[in-house]
């Protein structure tokens, strides 16, 4: 039960952040921090102490928006293959078979892609010469 709340405080933490860290004002913010960093410089006579402030603030910053991004991917992408999956799974003539690829192994993925793309191939084949029989017939 703890472990669920945790995972339920961190995803609204992390969609939280995911949505306010994409805005113009906190890129503007981001923007003005530099700025303030940068022009402080002769105050603080480009110290070492000065360059590791700016140095640790980003790298924090992007350790942790690392893992947010990385929670953000991860839920879209699951969004939208069980999307998909429901759309193959509504439609009359799709195959079934086509839900949740995501779960096989590389090799499985790799030959339906080739019979895919052998089909794909066919049918532009097939394209290929109805258009040359159409130029042929308009002569």
């Amino acid at each position: 039960m703890r472990e669920h709340r945790l995972a339920h405080a961190f995803t609204r933490v992390a969609k939280s952040t995911a949505r306010i860290s994409g805005r113009p004002v906190v890129f503007g913010l981001a923007v003005l921090v530099i700025v303030v960093w940068a022009t402080s410089g002769p105050l603080f006579g480009f110290s070492d102490t000065w360059q590791l402030v700016i140095n640790t603030g980003t790298t924090i910053v992007t350790f942790l928006m690392v893992f947010l991004i990385q929670n953000t991917q991860y839920r879209d992408t699951e969004a939208l293959q069980i999307k998909l999956d429901e759309l193959i799974r509504a439609l009359d003539g799709a195959h079934n078979a086509m839900m949740a690829l995501e779960e096989l192994e590389d090799e499985q993925l790799e030959a339906i892609r080739k019979r895919y793309a052998r089909l794909a191939e066919a049918a532009r084949k097939h394209l290929e010469d109805d258009l040359r029989g159409n130029d042929e017939a308009l002569g």
